[in-house]
């Protein structure tokens, strides 16, 4: 019996995909419990930022004399290429999943079911997941700094899979995000409370 099987027959067959390929029990669509409440102000930012490069563009043609369709049409390819670049994922989580989803689709763990967590550091710095399963999400940890109700579905999912013996790797990204979102959380009271 392989690792996989195993791991089947000891959760009860969770890994399974169901018809839609998310992870999960099949048929159970999975409630949305917490979602990321700063992305509605950088999906609009990346709008603006996308449709003031495209006006900018197409201003400075009219201000030449040089504009036509041709011309335009490039313009507003550039404007939708920065939007698409600038376009954040959206994350959510509820009972034992987390979501993010892009720009074209959404991928989804069962974060009772981790295998893996790694932080990938770079320009911008990411968190991976992985489950049992073989899926995988990526996002910005800043995230769930910002949405401690997200962190909630996360840690305790970690929780669970750390408790089965599936997630052996990641304990020392997670350890750190935890500690940043406490002391984020304590200087928040501090200042609601007005003593910072």
């Amino acid at each position: 019996m392989g690792r996989r099987q195993t791991l089947r027959a000891r959760h009860g067959g969770y890994v399974r995909r169901t018809h839609a390929g998310k992870p999960g029990k099949p048929g159970a669509p999975g409630r949305v419990l917490a979602r990321d409440l700063g992305w509605r102000r950088e999906a609009r930012s990346a709008w603006w930022c996308g449709l003031g490069l495209g006006g900018a563009l197409l201003l400075a043609d009219v201000a030449r004399g040089s504009v036509n369709w041709p011309r335009g049409g490039c313009w507003t390819v550039i404007a939708m290429t920065l939007v698409a670049v600038l376009w954040p994922p959206y994350v959510t989580a509820g009972e034992n999943w987390l979501a993010v989803r892009g720009l074209l689709r959404e991928r989804r763990v069962r974060t009772d079911l981790l295998t893996r967590v790694r932080r990938s550091d770079g320009m911008s710095p990411r968190l991976v997941l992985r489950d049992v399963a073989g899926n995988r999400v990526e996002f910005d940890p800043k995230v769930l700094t910002a949405n401690p109700l997200l962190w909630h579905h996360l840690d305790r999912g970690v929780r669970r899979a750390r408790e089965s013996g599936l997630l052996r790797e990641g304990a020392m990204p997670l350890g750190a995000l935890a500690d940043r979102i406490d002391s984020e959380g304590a200087r928040r009271l501090l200042r609601s409370a007005g003593l910072e």
